[in-house]
């Protein structure tokens, strides 16, 4: 901040001293939640029991801030990310202080109607066509079982960088189709005592058979499933393995149960694992036309107006995938903007977000090189 005196105060400063009325007395919060929800990451319920606590706690990470009516806050510390709706402060268009008060309402609960109506469709996710057209053997099984007799598809491999869209993909197939989905992530397996989970691979084929037809999702699969040279880094998932081999083998009846299983490192999987799949289905990086719908897609649901040229920003993000856009460009410029107290995302919030991106790639790089 530029100093203009000599005890180091700047006009603004001095205008929030003499002008109280700028202090927020009172916010008003709603829990809005995570900005997307899954079936790994659901926004918990909020309910404050200690007033005085809280006010300590969110004073300490939003302190600064000039907030306005109908604004969000973005917590960074508990829950990284979560979002806070401001449905009244008074005054409008303050800053919080030490002394201003907050008052934190739980977040509306969706009702399943409004629910069933976000659900997205296989045309939704954006570029990956060769997995989109691949996939499709699976849409025709599920709609006519009969029609493949003893070859009908069973186990498939989606595999490719993160953020491509393996899960949105597979969860889109389920939802055209109108058949649950049973979505797991393989590291939740890893129990604390041996047959933990072996006993989970075989209660979720068991529920599957109970409500056919059914797709199965693991996440992560080479979190159990690595090549046996890797034994070291996974631990002892054998018996989880061979459970997890059993089923994919069909041994009971998985007529009408897909099993598709998501991995960002397929080399590094076990041959047994591997070997079940009949189709490995690879996601691959968007092209430049694929990062440009992305972007206006997810431009459309920003709360701030977007001033910045997207064309540019294309052109910045070969190598992004669809996550990247969205998490580490559109989410940091966003938060940026808000922290600035801005009523649009301009272009330095953009050009912070891609710096940040970069300092990322480069930590990264430090610990795996030194």
């Amino acid at each position: 901040m530029r100093q203009d005196n000599q005890y180091g105060i700047n006009k603004q400063a001095r205008y929030e001293i003499i002008n109280e009325k700028k202090e927020a007395k009172v916010i008003i919060l709603q829990a809005i939640g995570y900005p997307i929800e899954s079936n790994y990451i659901e926004s918990p319920e909020i309910e404050v029991t200690n007033k005085e606590l809280f006010d300590i706690y969110a004073n300490d990470q939003w302190n600064g801030y000039k907030v306005h009516k109908y604004q969000y806050l973005f917590d960074q510390k508990l829950l990284p990310d979560f979002a806070y709706q401001i449905l009244d402060v008074r005054p409008d268009n303050s800053y919080i202080t030490s002394n201003t008060s907050f008052l934190v309402l739980p977040r509306e609960k969706r009702s399943i109607e409004n629910s069933q109506k976000q659900k997205f469709k296989v045309d939704d996710v954006i570029g990956q066509k060769k997995a989109k057209d691949k996939s499709r053997i699976i849409t025709k099984y599920l709609e006519d079982p009969d029609k493949f007799k003893n070859w009908a598809p069973k186990n498939i491999l989606f595999y490719g960088m993160p953020g491509t869209g393996k899960t949105m993909l597979a969860q889109a197939l389920a939802n055209e189709l109108d058949v649950p989905i049973k979505m797991i992530k393989a590291t939740s397996l890893i129990g604390d005592h041996v047959g933990d989970g072996s006993k989970q691979i075989h209660e979720l084929y068991e529920e599957a058979r109970n409500n056919k037809p059914t797709v199965i999702f693991i996440d992560e699969i080479d979190a159990i499933g690595l090549e046996r040279k890797y034994q070291s880094l996974r631990g002892d998932v054998t018996e989880i393995v061979n459970a997890l081999l059993t089923e994919m083998d069909g041994i009971e009846d998985n007529e009408s149960i897909i099993t598709i299983c998501a991995t960002n490192n397929p080399q590094l999987l076990d041959y047994a694992i591997r070997s079940r799949f009949e189709e490995e289905i690879e996601f691959s990086l968007p092209s430049k036309k694929d990062r440009l719908l992305i972007l206006k897609t997810n431009i459309e649901t920003l709360p701030l107006k977007a001033s910045f040229d997207v064309e540019n920003l294309v052109e910045k993000t070969d190598g992004f995938s669809g996550r990247d856009l969205k998490e580490k460009i559109l989410k940091t410029a966003l938060h940026r903007a808000i922290s600035e107290s801005c009523d649009e995302i301009r272009e330095e919030h953009v050009n912070y977000a891609l710096e940040e991106s970069k300092k990322e790639v480069k930590t990264i790089e430090d610990k795996m090189f030194g």
